[in-house]
């Protein structure tokens, strides 16, 4: 049976999900906390982070089990 893993920015996350939407689902999640992140860090000092330049980078990667 197939599993899958998220990779985030040329990353592996440690976690392995049974379906792929579970999968997307984390990935999402991950990629809009990195967004806030990248928001957050943009208020407190604009010069060095932009967060309109902001890309979200993941591979949902089918494992097998």
């Amino acid at each position: 049976m197939p599993k899958y893993k998220v990779s985030f920015d040329g990353e592996f996350e440690d976690e392995i999900f049974d379906t792929e939407e579970e999968a997307e689902d984390y990935a999402l999640y991950l990629s809009s906390c990195a967004k806030e992140g990248a928001e957050i860090l943009h208020m407190s000092n604009p010069g060095d982070y932009d967060a309109d330049d902001y890309d979200d980078d993941y591979e949902i990667i089918e494992i097998d089990d």
